[in-house]
């Protein structure tokens, strides 16, 4: 009699120990936490003190915590330490030396080369990729979680076209958008607004200066909240005045770019044909060098995350990822314009999270 299949959806744990064993490690230690908040449920700020999960090569899982932290409880064995403990010292009871050992690539020095010291393990990887890629296919309530946080970010934004006035500076309407995002339900924006006037906007990622809007000048927008923990992300770029002729043809040309991105993506298609999707129509168009940057960028619990949408990516979409399609097009010394969407990868194509307007929106 054939066995029944188990349809029960893998844990996170279980999924990381899928993606070692593809990447040949028996082990790996992960101190991003961020990403051990994603794969136990703690929110937890260590600053400079050790702090990680270890998964050892015979299949358990330790957390390591100092213990002015006090003994989470994580359903996982907690080894807790003092400040005056050699911290890194007290993995190694649970390492293999003969097996390699996979550590995050943001693991401070000061932790690994006493590790080194030791020693622990055969040879050190960077296994950051292991954790990467499953925080990259988002599950069914991650998903949901980015449809809701894209949904307020679209309510806020029509909020912020409307605070958009003569004489406002940069910088007061990125303190409007802020305190719009609180209003919200955010716990914080996903990153510093960008606010840029005029040909400020010709400058992908300018800072917020106190220049004031000058009637007819362009606004361009790059904003995002954190709701319910994930981030959400979208720039649009609006008029004061009617467009200039070469101000429309550059508009029209992003959003085309954006457009033709957004209909390619679908499971199997690589980064890097979504990036040549987009980029192959403003080269064609003459504005090949002033679209200076990758098409795009994963997203989640943080505003950019491991993948990119770029020439060099080769990663295949697969349903439960996330991330930006945001063509641009900056000419220095007059304007430029981005327009940004967040898709995420379904079955059979994708759905993009953000309904706001894109046609040439004049406020």
């Amino acid at each position: 009699m054939p066995k029944k299949k188990n349809n029960t959806p893998k844990t996170r744990l279980e999924r990381v120990r899928d993606e070692m064993a593809a990447h040949g490690l028996t082990q790996l230690l992960v101190s991003d936490p961020t990403t051990i908040f994603y794969l136990t449920g703690l929110r937890l700020n260590p600053g400079e003190r050790m702090y990680c999960l270890l998964f050892s090569a015979d299949g358990s899982v330790r957390l390591f915590v100092n213990r002015l932290f006090g003994t989470p409880d994580v359903g996982l064995p907690v080894v807790n330490f003092d400040d005056t403990d050699d911290a890194p010292a007290l993995l190694a009871p649970y390492l293999d030396v003969k097996k390699a050992l996979g550590v995050d690539k943001d693991w401070p020095a000061r932790f690994l080369l006493r590790l080194q010291e030791l020693p622990v393990a055969r040879e050190y990887r960077v296994g950051s990729i292991c954790c990467d890629m499953v925080r990259a296919v988002k599950d069914a309530a991650e998903q949901k979680a980015m449809i809701e946080s894209s949904a307020v970010n679209d309510a806020c934004m029509a909020e912020f076209a409307a605070a958009v006035r003569p004489g406002v500076t940069e910088r007061e309407l990125a303190e409007k958008i802020l305190a719009v995002y609180k209003a919200h339900g955010c716990s914080g924006p996903s990153f510093e607004p960008i606010v840029a006037f005029a040909d400020d906007a010709a400058d992908p990622h300018h800072q917020n200066s106190d220049r004031a809007l000058q009637p007819g000048e362009m606004v361009l927008l790059d904003v995002g909240g954190v709701y319910h923990d994930y981030c959400s992300d979208m720039t649009r770029t609006f008029f004061t005045a009617e467009p200039t002729a070469k101000q429309r043809q550059v508009y029209e040309l992003v959003r085309r770019a954006n457009e033709a991105a957004e209909r390619l993506v679908r499971p199997g298609v690589k980064m890097c044909e979504l990036d040549a999707a987009a980029r192959n129509v403003i080269f064609e168009a003459g504005y090949g060098k002033y679209f200076n940057h990758r098409l795009g960028h994963f997203i989640g619990l943080n505003d950019h995350e491991y993948g990119d949408v770029s020439a060099a990516c080769r990663i295949e979409a697969k349903p439960g990822m996330c991330f930006s399609i945001e063509p641009g097009i900056y000419l220095p010394g007059e304007f430029g314009v981005r327009i940004e969407d967040l898709v995420l990868v379904t079955e059979d194509g994708c759905r993009v999270l953000n309904a706001y307007p894109k046609e040439i929106t004049i406020l």
